[in-house]
């Protein structure tokens, strides 16, 4: 790692586009006092691959970027074996962190006018003549894809979000998403595309760490690579968690312990 090795931020035109962004319709549905996440990756239209997931979690309001915790390190795992080192962007379907509780009903708020207007501009906007393929993970993203009349004519792979709880149906249907994405998808000229696709267990080899060029520069070392928790018997999977009763208002976040 080089000290160059971090994300500078949005363009003007799509910070331009990131204030604009408006508030939820049930603002209560969400942790809305945190505020939005609204990306990681390229937006200089470079990307070849969009991803799309639902909302962010408390490890990407740490690190103010989009799919940076555990199903985002399964993300960039994916990613990995389609042979994409930095040619990806990732956004959501909602820019603020949603109360799963309340998942159902803003589904059904997609279409809400600002809220449709505004997500379809940033998705034209981050995207360019470079892209091949668009992965939606899990329903609400799905639903957020099918509302986005100016989707680009590339290929598109509706997956379970990388967080599901039927881990065969996620295992056969990220095989399989791999296997075709690697016939459409171009690899980065430093990234690998013939190595393992998924087996019957999701194996720590199918995690990648989130590089740090996606990162704001100053993020501490570790953010982005919960190896150290997924390592421990009994641990959540993530080093951020929201604990309760003040789930609003508190985040807790642990770091590893140093070594020698």
């Amino acid at each position: 790692m080089t000290v160059a090795e971090f994300d500078h931020g949005p363009p003007a035109r799509l910070a331009r586009l990131f204030d604009l962004l408006p508030d939820p319709p049930v603002a209560d549905d969400f942790w809305f006092d945190w505020g939005p996440i609204f990306y990681r990756g390229r937006l200089d239209g470079s990307a070849r691959v969009l991803c799309i997931a639902s909302d962010p979690g408390p490890t990407e309001r740490i690190a103010g970027r989009c799919l940076v915790g555990n199903a985002g390190q399964r993300v960039q795992g994916m990613l990995s074996k389609l042979g994409l080192t930095r040619s990806y962007v990732c956004l959501n379907a909602w820019a603020y962190a949603l109360h799963p509780s309340r998942a159902s009903a803003e589904r059904g708020r997609l279409d809400e006018p600002a809220q449709l207007a505004w997500r379809n501009d940033l998705y034209d906007a981050a995207t360019g003549p470079e892209l091949q393929a668009v992965i939606a993970f899990g329903e609400m993203a799905q639903d957020a894809v099918g509302l986005w009349s100016t989707r680009p004519a590339v290929e598109l792979r509706e997956l379970p979000h990388p967080s599901s709880r039927d881990p065969t149906r996620l295992l056969d249907e990220w095989h399989a998403a791999v296997a075709a994405l690697r016939e459409v998808v171009t690899p980065d000229d430093d990234g690998d595309a013939g190595g393992p696709n998924y087996g019957t267990t999701f194996a720590e080899a199918d995690y990648a760490p989130v590089p740090r060029r996606d990162l704001p520069f100053g993020a501490a070392a570790f953010l982005g690579d919960d190896a150290w928790v997924r390592a421990q018997p009994g641990e959540g999977q993530n080093s951020v968690w929201r604990p309760s009763p003040d789930d609003a208002h508190t985040l807790t976040w642990r770091a590893p312990q140093a070594t020698g």
